[in-house]
């Protein structure tokens, strides 16, 4: 049986100032690195095989340090970078600091109604995100190489909610509840081409540390 740890990585001077991230390579920050580091602590006995990280930095930090000391193949994937905000990345988008060139209520629909959110022309829609990293899950479960391995994922936000969309049963609520909070970490199990969601969000730190830093407003 297939074991994935799906985990965001840790916090960003971005996240705490409210910028559109996507795919500007922007690395953890202080609290970042520290709130990974009590991860790393929490996750220390499990016997990872294999580490499939997004190449952004601030993913492939995150995975770096959980598996600190361990001697556990690392392999970048495009397909599970985070979602491409195109011109739109480094401009404020909650209500207090809110920059991008369409009303605030047209941008609520990336939190309210994902699927008819509209990106810029540069920028990349929830379809499309769902349908790249759709190709990476199902070549992932289909290797039986791989069938009988426990394997870290490390990425973003929006692109492990557009990964889990493969195991959620509700396709129509794309952020099952949330964006999920810095290093929060999703376990799956999969089984032939079956994948059961055995833990939802969880995270190993102090539960008073974590912040949502987008949402519906």
């Amino acid at each position: 049986m297939m074991k994935l740890y799906i985990i965001r990585h840790g916090e960003t001077d971005w996240n705490t100032q409210g910028r559109m991230q996507g795919q500007t390579d922007i690395a953890l920050n202080e609290k970042g690195i520290r709130l990974a580091k009590v991860t790393a602590e929490g996750m220390k006995d499990i016997a990872f095989d294999l580490c499939i990280t997004s190449p952004l930095k601030r993913a492939r930090q995150t995975a770096e340090i959980i598996l600190a000391g361990k001697k556990i193949p690392v392999l970048e994937e495009k397909r599970i970078q985070e979602i491409s905000f195109g011109d739109w990345e480094g401009v404020g988008c909650r209500k207090e600091n809110y920059e991008l060139p369409v009303p605030f209520e047209e941008f609520q629909k990336f939190y309210k109604d994902p699927f008819h959110y509209e990106p810029d022309n540069s920028g990349e829609s929830i379809a499309a995100l769902c349908e790249r990293t759709a190709d990476f899950w199902e070549e992932l479960t289909e290797n039986e190489a791989l069938a009988d391995k426990t394997i870290l994922i490390a990425t973003h936000g929006c692109a492990m909610r557009a990964l889990l969309h493969n195991v959620y049963p509700d396709k129509e609520d794309f952020w099952h509840g949330q964006v999920p909070v810095n290093c929060a970490v999703n376990i799956v199990e999969v089984e032939n081409k079956k994948a059961v969601l055995l833990e939802d969000d969880k995270i190993y730190y102090d539960p008073k540390e974590a912040v949502n830093f987008f949402k519906a407003e």
